[in-house]
């Protein structure tokens, strides 16, 4: 069966919508699933346990970053090479995809394992915290292969146009963590390991849907050993190069993460929780304008591998004007039901004060972070890896890290929210230069088909 052309070939707002629509409520389940965890855990109203979720956070983030890595670069290959045509380079990539994710799934969860005292002092642990993200930690780099699978294989489909399967893929993901978090938290009472759980067998699941999808539905893209043989290193490293910007992001945005949690537990481990359930109330934000973008690169991908520069520069258009309205709309929808939205995740009053006070100095730039997802989205589907990745290390290491310890030491405890904030406002300028620059630049290479469309 061949890919679905029609969905990257439809009337610019029509194909925005057929990719935007599955990968909004795909982002929304996203959430939902990076929330269970923190929500249910809530539930024991030990500020400990739900101290540990923030404090395992970045693990899991790394984690994320290696599958993002393979999935988003392989959707970007794989969605270029349809393009261009090449059904054997599809083959090659997509078993590449596949193969890679299982390697370093394993590779993560042992040295996690192997360094698992030092890696959880690093984290920030206390006496008090120790035990509990210890669990969470080891429970999660055990599934780890798994993870990283079935985000590879969503990466595959998404870039194959079948956003529909790979959301089904995901809900499923997300709804079996969702009904085995309390089943798993509060009648086994495995607490806070048992949201780890949750979450490794939920992935599994996903995975098995692919398995079962792809045995009655013969594609293009493939799983097997033979088509990643040639050229395997070379091809792996067109992946990685093109998922690197998204990796890098991850990474740099776990770490930041550490050295934040590690900067909170001089205030006590209330503000270790304020702080993580005010980047999960803004993260509905960020997300949901990250989600527009990231549905809509495979269509950028095509087009670029296409040479269609005229419908390129009208699908960029008008997913600026989308991303911005948007912002404003959910940035003013958060901050006026922001006591309700902390208290889903902290049910001790003064710390739930604090994370209302600290979401919204975080929230200052909702309405402009999605032309930061756009440019950095454009550059990675026109293959600028260098610049995608440079501005994937502006916001969440380069500018944010260093602002942590700077804004913390001039404003102390509000300080390490309006870092936050600050990284954001340069990323934005600067991401949305390079891409205006490398814009221009393929303008002048084809100047007869880059008029208004």
């Amino acid at each position: 069966m061949k890919p679905d052309k029609n969905l990257f070939e439809a009337p610019p707002w029509q194909a925005i919508a057929k990719l935007c629509i599955p990968a909004l409520v795909s982002i929304v389940v996203m959430m939902l699933y990076n929330m269970a965890d923190m929500y249910f855990v809530a539930w024991s109203k030990d500020l400990n346990q739900v101290a540990a979720v923030s404090l395992a956070m970045p693990v899991f983030t790394v984690m994320m970053a290696v599958s993002t890595m393979v999935g988003n670069g392989g959707c970007t290959r794989v969605a270029q090479a349809l393009g261009m045509k090449d059904s054997a380079k599809v083959q090659q990539l997509s078993a590449i995809c596949f193969w890679a994710s299982i390697g370093f799934g394993a590779l993560f969860a042992v040295l996690c394992f192997v360094f698992q005292q030092p890696l959880l002092h690093f984290l920030g642990t206390d006496a008090e915290t120790y035990e509990f993200t210890r669990s969470y930690v080891l429970i999660l780099a055990a599934g780890a292969p798994l993870i990283l699978l079935n985000h590879a294989l969503g990466g595959m489909l998404r870039g194959e146009g079948l956003v529909l399967t790979g959301l089904a893929a995901n809900m499923i993901s997300t709804v079996s963590n969702i009904i085995l978090d309390p089943l798993f938290i509060v009648v086994f009472r495995w607490g806070i390991g048992g949201a780890a759980a949750a979450t490794v067998l939920g992935n599994a699941l996903a995975v098995l849907y692919v398995f079962l999808y792809r045995q009655r539905h013969k594609r293009t893209c493939t799983i097997e050993v033979r088509p990643a043989y040639a050229n395997s290193l070379r091809a792996l490293g067109s992946i990685l190069a093109l998922g690197l910007p998204n990796a890098i992001s991850s990474t740099l945005s776990g770490l930041a993460g550490t050295f934040s949690n590690r900067l909170l537990v001089g205030y006590g481990n209330d503000a270790v929780a304020a702080m993580g359930a005010a980047g999960k109330a803004v993260m509905v934000v960020t997300m949901i304008q990250m989600g527009i973008c990231m549905g809509v690169q495979p269509l950028l991908s095509y087009l670029y591998g296409g040479k269609d520069w005229k419908k390129l520069k009208g699908i960029v258009y008008r997913i600026l004007l989308l991303t911005v309205s948007l912002g404003i709309v959910l940035t003013l929808g958060i901050w006026f039901v922001r006591d309700w939205a902390i208290g889903l995740f902290i049910k001790e009053e003064a710390a739930a004060a604090l994370g209302v006070r600290q979401m919204g100095f975080m929230l200052l730039m909702g309405p402009m972070i999605g032309l930061y997802y756009l440019a950095s989205n454009f550059l990675q589907a026109a293959g600028n890896a260098t610049a995608a990745s440079i501005s994937s290390a502006l916001r969440q290491g380069l500018l944010l890290i260093p602002l942590l310890y700077l804004m913390e030491s001039l404003f102390q405890l509000p300080g390490l929210a309006l870092a936050h904030t600050a990284a954001d406002a340069a990323s934005v300028l600067i991401t949305c230069v390079m891409a205006v620059l490398w814009y221009r630049k393929v303008s002048r290479n084809s100047p007869a088909s880059m008029k208004t469309a």
